[in-house]
């Protein structure tokens, strides 16, 4: 354990994706996240952080990052209060969700954003 640091917490996650206007509109319309951030921060840069709707990390949505291309992030896990009834409300707004797995320590269901990055939606079972 790092003593000297103190506390951490994760607070941006990079997403790598084609379009960050098309990306947006997914977050916020499909998943909806807030928009926290939407500014130009260099030549061909715009930075765009968007909040889940219960807080915690937020996300940012990168085009800048070589090494990041779009759609490869995998296992972004988004808690949700109740996995079958989100699983219902996205497939009814467009959003392709797999079947609920049940797993004794949680319900998952995955997913892909519109670049092919992997979400899972997990509601715990353990506290």
């Amino acid at each position: 354990m790092l003593s000297s640091v103190g506390a951490m917490q994760i607070a941006i996650v990079a997403v790598p994706v084609r379009d960050q206007d098309r990306a947006r509109e997914f977050y916020v319309g499909k998943l909806g996240f807030r928009p926290v951030a939407d500014d130009v921060f260099g030549p061909d840069r715009r930075w765009v952080q968007l909040a889940p709707p219960g807080g915690g990390a937020t996300v940012t949505l990168v085009t800048w990052f070589p090494s990041m291309p779009p759609g490869s992030m995998k296992g972004l896990v988004i808690e949700v209060a109740d996995v079958a009834a989100t699983r219902k409300e996205l497939i009814a707004v467009g959003v392709a969700v797999g079947e609920v797995d049940d797993q004794p320590w949680a319900a998952l269901a995955q997913l892909d954003d519109v670049d092919g990055n992997g979400i899972v939606l997990q509601q715990s079972r353990l506290t």
